[in-house]
């Protein structure tokens, strides 16, 4: 198989890296992770950068320069930079509609409407169903989403469980709905018709989504029993009306975010559209003067009512505290700029399909290759895209229908919002409020996915074989 190439530009050679010179700096990750993170509670930003420091001097050992490494890190930067924006205008957004009221009043009709032991059944059916129309996870926790946490955070709900709802109801539609780009582009990389990758993947994606409810349901339960305080419930709810004012019209901020995603428009000026009408009611309704409202969108909103649990729940937002969200991710991607640049890994993916003698096998081999990409570059594209585009050849090869390679790395992709330095996991950690180290463990649906290809893949279930050269063409 002809290799994938990142040759630098450098007055000497720069040669392939061997297995182990690979592997160090995603073993110098694991450990400084779990050790200085897990063990330590060590900040994760400085501990990343060691991680790229040894990546680094590895890439040095291979024959790359500093100018490669560069070029490595701010290429792998400018390809997060969009959805960084998002990050950042998500705190924009979520400070105006604090301000203008539309938070305060979903969080207060959400706490006499949800019942305690169904939140997080509910949390994730209605958050799937918003990500299926939309096809955005990022557009659904930044809308219903941030309006659920609210409401556990009344009830006495834990936040983990919660969060876990959220990002695994998001992420439901982010992987099956035709709108989605995660899936467009898991069938644009293997060349197979979109609809066909969505009807494969209900096999896998549906059993999983189930399961994680039935973890919902019984945990559920749980909370309403030994959790929920209702006197709390109805003072929170008494301090959110004596605090603002409700209007049906409060409505708007976060029904632009949702009309805009559906009709396919760009994410940020919606989101800035939104902003806008909300410091524009939070005038209106709430005489929150224009130069005070800009300045919450700054430095995040600002509480301050006589009961304390409102003042957590509602003071947050703004751009100073998606900045600190969005360092994370830099030192995050430029561990991976390193990684990939000096081709380390290039060479554990095609590791990795060398294993793969049988059908069980390589199917297993592209749901491994996903999730490496994952783990290492932390974007959820690439771990589509390049798994994708290397394996391709070999399911063709192994006379396998393309759309059960795009259905295998679609699994495996689902996996990157519960890995810490993935700039999913980033966002939902910003716009939640929980840290994806305590979600992830909630998260049923995105972790459960994976291992439904690999099961069915060693069966022999829904495994199809190829019908046609071009698999384009819908039914193939």
């Amino acid at each position: 198989m002809e290799k994938r190439s990142n040759a630098p530009n450098t007055a000497g050679p720069a040669r392939i890296p061997t297995l182990w010179e690979a592997f160090v700096p995603i073993i110098a990750m694991a450990l400084l992770l779990g050790i200085g993170y897990g063990v330590l509670q060590l900040p994760v930003e400085i501990l990343l950068i060691c991680a790229s420091i040894v990546a680094g001097g590895m890439a040095l050992r291979l024959g790359y320069t500093w100018k490669d490494i560069e070029s490595g890190i701010i290429d792998s930067i400018a390809k997060a930079m969009p959805a960084q924006m998002i990050i950042i205008v998500v705190g924009v957004m979520i400070a105006s509609w604090i301000a203008c009221g539309s938070i305060p009043m979903l969080i207060d009709y959400g706490l006499g409407i949800v019942s305690p032991s169904l939140f997080l059944v509910t949390a994730c059916v209605v958050c799937a169903i918003i990500s299926l129309l939309t096809g955005t996870a990022y557009g659904t926790a930044g809308t219903v989403g941030i309006a659920f946490i609210g409401v556990a955070q009344g009830m006495g709900i834990p936040l983990a469980p919660a969060a876990g709802a959220i990002v695994a109801g998001s992420y439901f539609g982010d992987k099956i709905s035709p709108f989605a780009a995660s899936v467009n582009l898991a069938s644009a990389a293997v060349r197979c018709n979109v609809i066909d990758t969505i009807q494969h993947l209900l096999w896998t994606t549906l059993p999983a989504f189930i399961i994680g409810l039935i973890v919902y349901w019984i945990a559920g339960s749980h909370f309403a029993v030994h959790t929920v305080n209702t006197e709390k419930i109805a003072l929170i709810q008494t301090t959110l009306r004596s605090t603002f004012t409700y209007h049906w019209l409060l409505l708007l901020p976060p029904l632009v975010v949702l009309v805009l995603t559906f009709m396919r428009k760009p994410a940020i000026p919606g989101m800035l559209l939104s902003a806008a009408t909300a410091l524009v009611l939070a005038a209106w309704f709430q005489n929150q003067p224009l130069a005070r409202g800009m300045e919450y969108c700054v430095s995040g909103y600002v509480a301050r009512t006589p009961m304390p649990e409102v003042n957590q729940l509602l003071s947050r937002g703004g751009l100073q505290e998606m900045m600190k969200i969005s360092l994370l991710a830099f030192c995050a991607f430029a561990f991976a700029g390193i990684v990939q640049k000096a081709g380390m890994l290039d060479l554990l993916l095609e590791k990795i399909l060398r294993f793969a003698k049988t059908t069980p096998l390589l199917i297993a081999s592209g749901v491994a290759g996903a999730l490496t990409t994952a783990l290492v570059t932390g974007s959820a594209y690439l771990s589509v895209l390049i798994p994708g585009e290397l394996f391709a050849p070999a399911f063709k090869a192994k006379n396998l229908a393309a759309k059960n390679l795009a259905r295998a790395t679609q699994e495996a992709h689902s996996i990157v919002p519960v890995v810490p330095w993935a700039i999913a996991a980033v966002y939902m950690t910003g716009t939640l409020g929980v840290s994806t180290w305590q979600y992830a463990p909630w998260a049923v649906f995105n972790y459960v996915g994976f291992v439904m290809p690999l099961l069915y893949g060693a069966i022999g279930f829904t495994t199809a074989s190829l019908k046609r050269e071009d698999e384009t063409i819908a039914g193939s």
